[in-house]
């Protein structure tokens, strides 16, 4: 009987011992990517009291002074659903279905542009709508598109707001039938 006690009780710390090397485990891989997550340092770099543009930027980036977007981290604003509408051709008419995201600087700007999305969302169907199936089929016709529609929604946002809100439209999906 005492033998069987003593096995009992060597399994039992096996058991034990797994589990404690598992936990540790489970903590030191949580804490690794905890530090790899929130360890990333995305805030401008000070130096001599100095905010200094980090090499990560790109060039247009920058503050103009004017109207333009606040300078900030690069958020990204989807229209909740596509823009679906016809456009006359040489040939026939040809249905479009258009997704689309907005690019703005900051969270103020972010916050702005959700509150204004009917906006957005009208002016950019009036853009769409007026396009020709002939030249969006090209390249050079949907950049031409989205340019027309960055200068619309800008325009429109302009005048609603005071402020540049709206950096880019970006094209994530472009069906054409």
């Amino acid at each position: 009987m005492a033998e069987e006690e003593l096995q009992m009780e060597e399994g039992g710390g096996k058991s034990k011992m797994m589990i404690i090397i598992i936990a540790a485990v489970v903590v030191v891989a949580g804490a690794a990517a905890a530090y790899f997550l929130l360890g990333s340092s995305d805030e401008p770099e000070m130096v001599d009291g100095e905010q200094v543009q980090s090499e990560s930027m790109a060039d247009g980036e920058a503050d103009d002074g004017g109207g333009s977007a606040k300078l900030g981290t690069a958020l990204y604003v989807a229209m909740p659903r596509p823009f679906v509408f016809n456009v006359p051709g040489s040939g026939r008419d040809r249905l479009v279905q258009i997704k689309v995201q907005l690019m703005v600087r900051g969270s103020d700007n972010e916050e702005t542009a959700k509150m204004h999305v009917p906006l957005i969302e009208g002016t950019l169907l009036k853009v769409f709508s007026g396009a020709n199936a002939d030249d969006l089929v090209t390249e050079a016709g949907k950049v031409a598109l989205r340019e027309q529609a960055i200068r619309e929604v800008q325009k429109s946002l302009q005048e609603l707001t005071g402020s540049q809100v709206v950096e880019q439209v970006l094209f994530t999906g472009f069906v054409m039938q």
